[in-house]
């Protein structure tokens, strides 16, 4: 029997927790529902979830310091819930590691299909047998590996989101090939933001914040274009 993938719905208004779990568990995930900070940090750990449903507006601890600690401890997926619909809240919740931002109100089958999305990129790392199917993309003193994903640098291991991951192998994979950022943000998260590309203008600074330039490539910017993975060699 295949378990059901499990979302933990952190949300003060319970109304709005419920519906939304509503929604959730007629797709057959298992839910659970917290309404403060405190207990969703708490609740990472016991109920072990594969996404987080997020809201920013929360007693006590607020969303922002609740994705902040989840990311100290663990690359869950996160999806942002917010009223807030500018452009900084949205910018401010991507940098501190959250996958996606959706503001309220929200239509209810688009939610589920954004959770859905972010699943389907997401796989934690599990041990694969064989081997021969890896994908991963090598360069001098970089390795990225989708089939656990982990990706090293100069020697050691370095923690990233599944987005930035994602985003990383996809570019290196097609090294000097010129990507629009319209084109990333359908690659890699499947839908549009609508105007709203600077999704992968802060999902790339990150990377560049962990993954510096090397002599033999980098992350090179095309300016009124995108981005490419540039290899020097």
């Amino acid at each position: 029997m295949v378990s059901k993938q499990k979302i933990l719905i952190v949300d003060d208004d319970n109304n709005i927790a419920e519906l939304i779990s509503l929604y959730l568990v007629k797709e057959c995930f298992e839910t659970m529902i917290c309404n403060d900070g405190e207990s969703a940090i708490g609740a990472v750990d016991t109920f072990e979830p594969n996404l987080i449903l997020l809201d920013l507006m929360l007693p006590g601890i607020d969303g922002y310091e609740v994705c902040r600690e989840v990311r100290a401890k663990s690359q869950t997926p996160i999806i942002m819930l917010s009223a807030k619909g500018e452009v900084f809240d949205k910018v401010l919740g991507l940098e501190m590691g959250a996958d996606d931002y959706m503001e309220k109100p929200f239509d209810s089958k688009e939610l589920v299909a954004r959770v859905k999305a972010v699943l389907r990129r997401y796989k934690p790392a599990v041990a694969e047998p064989e081997i021969s199917d890896e994908k991963v993309v090598r360069y001098p003193d970089l390795e990225i590996n989708m089939t656990n994903y982990s990706v090293t640098y100069m020697g050691s291991r370095v923690d990233m989101p599944p987005k930035e991951l994602e985003l990383l192998y996809f570019l290196a994979s097609s090294p000097n090939h010129v990507y629009t950022r319209e084109q990333l943000l359908d690659q890699i998260w499947g839908y549009e933001y609508v105007g709203d590309t600077r999704t992968v203008d802060v999902h790339i600074k990150r990377l560049r914040e962990k993954i510096k330039d090397h002599e033999k490539w980098g992350i090179a910017t095309i300016w009124g274009i995108g981005y490419k993975f540039e290899s020097k060699a």
